[in-house]
């Protein structure tokens, strides 16, 4: 009797075990995340002694007894979803108006806070949760289509993007990548409604998230074209796409009754100015020849090297985008080159290496491409690079995205 239920349980550890090695979905994207994060904790708290004329503007430093909470929870931007979640939302009379940030972030660390005891903390476990999450849909939704291997590094890919460190701050990039991968798994999944409202926490997230809607627009088309007539999209899943925009139209709505302007996030970006450019003239100011011609100023490093890099991240990603365009991956396409267009047109390069790292389906064109593995090999060199440079920039108060 004994030995039958010795026997038993051995079978049904052996089963739970079998089960979780099956899970890749779960545990593929969930070590690539530990790994990264325990990666970019590290050469945060390394680099901050090390950096001791980096510039520290005192009033940012909210958890100076930690070193890592310092560095991912109090940083630029940071701020002001922790001023929003604790104090509201500040529009005339500021030099920095809040309004230009959009409101779901703070709204969830207002709700965990009294959970947590700590605004920052409740930040940072929002943040990293949801990237997490993400990761795990992208996985799903990679693997569904291309196989194990290009899932595993689809995330890898994201995961060690120079500027993923974002994911782990306390940002609003993870909260995106969420809803958008989310977005798009729940219409390849035929679950229409989910899409709808994920699409609709996209653009409660950042103003990019309105190109939500054009993707859902073009999955729904390709779906009708492409899938037996048993499997293809209604009429009513329409709504999704049509639905999505309500999240900015719902912060607009807000912005009109408590400021008087539905506009305000667009007026308040002038005061960083970001103000709607043609691209052309953004890029015509970056390729001026220098006093002294480009030889010299090259020799002198007197470039402005931050606006190349951000020039070459978004020039890069609108050529995937073209890729993917041409492969007749609509819904990809102009889900990647109408977020570099946005970004590119929006009067300043800055930043827009943080703002391509959540146009997720150029890492599933790379994770193809990252078969061979020398390109693989040239991909992670490079990213695994700029990660550790751009996170040790970063943690010390230097500008990068």
């Amino acid at each position: 009797m004994l030995n039958d239920v010795l026997r038993s349980q051995r079978a049904s550890s052996s089963e739970r075990w079998q089960r979780l090695v099956a899970a890749r979905w779960l545990w593929v994207p969930l070590l690539a995340f530990v790994i990264t994060r325990l990666g970019i904790m590290l050469v945060a708290y390394v680099s901050m002694p090390l950096f001791v004329d980096a510039p520290a503007p005192p009033p940012y430093h909210l958890r100076p007894d930690n070193l890592i909470l310092d560095a991912l929870g109090s940083r630029w931007d940071s701020g002001f979803y922790l001023s929003i979640a604790s104090e509201g939302y500040r529009y005339q009379g500021v030099a920095l108006p809040s309004v230009a940030f959009f409101p779901l972030l703070p709204l969830l660390i207002k709700l965990l806070t009294p959970l947590v005891g700590d605004a920052l903390i409740a930040g940072l476990l929002i943040t990293n949760a949801a990237l997490l999450a993400a990761m795990v849909l992208l996985y799903r939704l990679v693997e569904d289509e291309w196989g194990t291997r290009i899932a595993t590094r689809s995330v890898w890919y994201v995961l060690i993007f120079p500027t993923a460190f974002f994911g782990s701050a306390l940002y609003s990039e993870s909260l995106f990548l969420l809803a958008a991968i989310g977005t798009l798994y729940a219409a390849r999944r035929g679950r229409w409604g989910w899409a709808a409202l994920l699409g609709i926490m996209a653009t409660l997230t950042r103003l990019v998230g309105l190109i939500v809607a054009p993707m859902l627009l073009a999955e729904w088309w390709m779906q009708r074209q492409r899938r037996p007539h048993e499997q293809r999209p209604s009429l009513w899943a329409l709504l999704a796409p049509t639905a999505a925009p309500l999240g900015t139209a719902g912060y607009m709505l807000y912005l009109q009754r408590t400021f008087g302007d539905p506009l305000a996030f667009v007026h308040a970006s002038a005061a960083w100015d970001r103000v709607p450019r043609p691209f052309l003239t953004t890029l015509g100011q970056l390729v001026q020849t220098p006093e002294g011609g480009w030889g010299h100023a090259l020799l002198a490093g007197q470039i402005p090297l931050n606006d190349w890099i951000d020039a070459a991240a978004v020039l890069t990603f609108l050529g995937l985008a073209g890729v993917l365009l041409w492969q007749r991956r609509w819904s990809e396409g102009l889900f990647v080159g109408l977020g570099a267009l946005i970004a590119l047109n929006s009067g300043l390069l800055m930043s827009q290496r943080r703002y391509m790292w959540v146009l997720f389906p150029a890492f599933v064109l790379l994770a193809r491409w990252g078969e061979h593995p020398l390109v693989d090999r040239i991909i992670t060199t490079l990213a695994l690079l700029g990660l550790a440079l751009m996170t040790a920039l970063y943690a010390n108060w230097y500008w990068v995205a």
